[in-house]
Order: structure tokens, then sequence, then C-alpha cells
């Protein structure tokens, strides 16, 4: 069966969705929530502006998401960026297995280094 009516716009910045990354922001809310501002490493950096993903994109980065939040999607964003590098590598044939291969290490490497910005917070 077709769907007639296309599902309805998010109204507001916090309606998620995907119930899981709702949760997952809940608890990284509330575990910063109970530690004092000097604590949270990430506290003094500036909140995300809203910014489009390409000029003429319909879709944009929310404003107001804290630097920890946005890394954490950035890794997310960048294991996905992995897994179907991963896939297209396998099809991929010559020249084009080379440069796949390559970009799969350069997202890997950006991953690393997100995810050790993530892990570092605890390390003060």
């Amino acid at each position: 069966m077709k769907k007639l009516v296309p599902d309805p716009p998010i109204d507001s910045p916090n309606t998620y969705r995907y119930p899981e990354l709702k949760l997952a922001n809940q608890a990284l809310r509330q575990s910063l929530a109970e530690q004092p501002v000097e604590a949270v490493p990430f506290a003094s950096l500036a909140t995300t502006s809203s910014v489009r993903v390409t000029p003429d994109s319909l879709f944009h980065v929310r404003e107001g998401i804290s630097a920890e939040e946005a890394l954490v999607h950035v890794s997310l964003l960048l294991k996905c960026a992995e897994e179907v590098s991963d896939e297209i590598t396998e099809r991929g044939s010559g020249l084009e297995r080379g440069l796949i291969w390559s970009m799969v290490h350069s997202v890997e490497m950006a991953r690393a280094v997100v995810d050790a910005l993530l892990d570092g917070r605890g390390a003060r």
C-alpha cells in the first residue's frame, strides 16, 4: 500500500524522527548537565550556527548544538561513510579500487581524530 500523504514536518527543534537518536542526545545532555561547567571540556566552545549543507540544499545544521554533541554526530557520519566505502571498494576495480581505498583511509583517520577528541574529554 502506498502512502498518500508525506510525514508531517518536524515543527520543533527538539523533535527527533529516530527515537534512538533522541535517547542518545538526552543521555548526553543529562550527563553534561550533572557536571560543573569547568568539568565539561567542550563547554567553553561555541554552539553551532544554522548553516545549509550546500548553498542550494534543503537541509541545514541546526542552530544551538553543543560542540560535543556535534562531534558525536560527526563521528557517526564518518562511521557510516567508512561502511559505505568498504562496500563500494569490493565492487571497484583497478584505479577505482585504489581511489576508494584511499578515501576509506582518509575517513578512518578523520574519525580517529574526532573520537580521540571525544575520548579525551574525560582525561582532564
